[in-house]
């Protein structure tokens, strides 16, 4: 098997450099760069910026930090601004846990200051503290509603208040509220990032999310498609099968 020329200049494009063949598994690598960069890169409505947006949010999801670097790289070469790729990291601390978020900007701020890139970034707050609740809840109703009180009012008190507190105040206050992303582009890094942990009972808010965020079925699926060969079939197809069975007039459900 060779690499494609759709894969070749794929890979050329984002690397700045022409593929070379694996020194001990190179049949792999042919056939891992066939199908990313020969095949996925080459369906669906997603620019280079955007699909390696959402490579970087899963490789910092599971921790493949080697891998992480290399596509910090490639997006920063396909026009991603440092300020995006940063908030794509941010944007998965509420599902990632804060230890490996910060594991994953440490390794994005070695490839920036590489780059030249000046540390630290600009802020990208918009909110104080004490208003992050009530600005959280007005991105979150629209996309999600009530839901989240709904289901954790039977936790004993005060889990019952401080719950949904944390999920709103913490997800969209803190984070959906800040600059460098809009909200619509925010929603699809949730969703691969929450794809990439197997967290089947969110996915279904969360496609939904996308979705009334403003991102057609077309661009969630083509999302889902472009994280597959990294996260592994089960996982994305699990976030498809919901695409296409997406119906706008139902509830979210989420979390049940």
């Amino acid at each position: 098997m060779a690499l494609t020329p759709e894969a070749r200049q794929t890979f050329a494009r984002l690397f700045g450099a022409e593929p070379e063949p694996h020194p001990t598994d190179p049949e792999l690598y042919e056939i891992l760069q066939n199908q990313i960069f020969g095949e996925v890169f080459a369906t669906g409505v997603l620019t280079d910026g955007e699909r390696e947006l959402l490579t970087v949010t899963v490789l910092a999801a599971m921790q493949t930090l080697p891998q992480l670097a290399a596509h910090v790289r490639a997006a920063l070469n396909v026009g991603v601004a440092p300020l995006e790729v940063r908030e794509a990291i941010y944007q998965c601390a509420p599902y990632i846990g804060y230890p490996k978020a910060l594991n994953a900007a440490a390794t994005a701020n070695e490839v920036l200051t590489a780059a030249g890139v000046g540390l630290p970034l600009p802020d990208a707050a918009t909110v104080a503290h004490e208003q992050r609740e009530a600005a959280g809840a007005a991105i979150q109703a629209p996309l999600y509603g009530d839901e989240v009180k709904a289901v954790f009012s039977a936790l004993p008190e005060p889990f019952d208040r401080v719950v949904p507190h944390l999920l709103t105040s913490g997800a969209f206050g803190d984070m959906e509220t800040r600059s460098g992303l809009d909200v619509a582009t925010r929603e699809l890094v949730s969703l691969v990032a929450i794809a990439s942990l197997g967290a089947a009972a969110q996915l279904r808010p969360h496609v939904a999310g996308a979705i009334r965020a403003g991102n057609t079925r077309q661009k969630v699926a083509a999302a889902l498609v472009q994280v597959l060969p990294y996260i592994g079939g089960p996982y994305a197809l699990s976030g498809l099968v919901l695409v296409a069975g997406y119906d706008e007039s139902a509830s979210s459900e989420a979390y049940r």
